[in-house]
């Protein structure tokens, strides 16, 4: 009797989660596999694959356009978490303080982060039009002659990268934030009482402390990084002369507009590897400086 009770338990388990499993095997695992395979083919969405072995992945590597893709996608990695890190750790600093209209300056910050990405990318693109944009208005009062941002290969990335800094800022400083927040006062008055001084106690207590949730934050903005493409798509195209083309950018253009999508998935393929890899760094690095409180 305990064994059917058992039995029938299950097969009502599994009469439940059938639906989601069903959604998750067609619309998830089948094109997953799916595209493995279409790497290592030559197919054109039109006509039947032909399987082609390693040479999409070799492309990779070979091909101009995609070395520069992945060169790109790391120049604003290393440009975008850094300064994403600082700046929002700073924002929640200041947040954490004790000022009047706390909620308010909370409130605004986080208000970018709820606008669509098409909407910020046509907001910072008149803001960095070279003739009318404010910000060129600006250095002129300051007596420097503004780039043409977007069209400019030194510059366009740079301008992407704010725009992004502007649009994540806030989220990150929330999260960094509720880090704050769950520190016990206990280790500030216990330094106070020792005569720490604020910038001690924010290196030996606060940073120690947060490692954390940085540790989060670091592993979600590479991951952000890597896959970026709204902002780049609608505010340069991947120009000027490809400079701001990124792995997704390329492959959305292989996939959609040249019709390569074999190349496409490979090159989706050694995204998520990059990914992963990195990832896995990351996580074995955290055991140096990541601190997790006993309780």
């Amino acid at each position: 009797m305990v064994g059917e009770n058992k039995l029938h338990k299950a097969i009502t388990i599994i009469l439940f989660l059938l639906p989601c499993l069903a959604g998750l095997v067609v619309f998830n695992l089948v094109p997953i596999i799916q595209s493995a395979f279409m790497s290592f083919t030559d197919w054109n969405m039109l006509s039947p694959p032909t399987f082609i072995g390693p040479d999409n992945f070799r492309e990779i590597f070979s091909d101009e356009s995609s070395v520069k893709a992945v060169i790109n996608t790391f120049r604003f990695t290393i440009m975008y978490v850094p300064i994403v890190i600082v700046v929002s750790l700073l924002l929640a600093t200041v947040l954490d303080m004790k000022l009047k209209l706390v909620q308010v300056y909370r409130s605004l910050i986080f208000i970018p982060v709820l606008l669509s990405w098409v909407v910020v990318s046509l907001l910072w693109m008149w803001l960095f039009n070279a003739d009318s944009g404010l910000i060129n208005y600006l250095l002129s009062m300051l007596g420097i002659k503004g780039p043409a941002w977007l069209f400019d290969k030194k510059y366009a990335m740079v301008a992407i990268v704010i725009a992004s800094l502007w649009k994540d800022m806030g989220y990150f400083a929330i999260l960094l934030l509720t880090g704050l927040q769950n520190i016990s006062d206990e280790y500030y008055e216990s330094a106070s009482l020792d005569g720490a001084s604020p910038v001690r106690k924010f290196f030996s207590i606060t940073l120690p402390l947060l490692s954390p949730t940085l540790f989060f934050v670091i592993i979600i903005l590479t991951i952000n990084s890597l896959q970026v493409f709204d902002q780049m798509y609608v505010m340069t195209k991947g120009g000027p002369l490809g400079s701001t083309t990124t792995m997704v950018m390329e492959i959305y253009n292989n996939a959609f507009k040249l019709n390569y999508a074999g190349l496409a998935c490979a090159q989706a393929w050694f995204l998520v590897i990059v990914t992963l890899v990195l990832t896995l760094i990351q996580n074995k690095l955290q055991e140096r400086w990541v601190h997790y409180e006993t309780i």
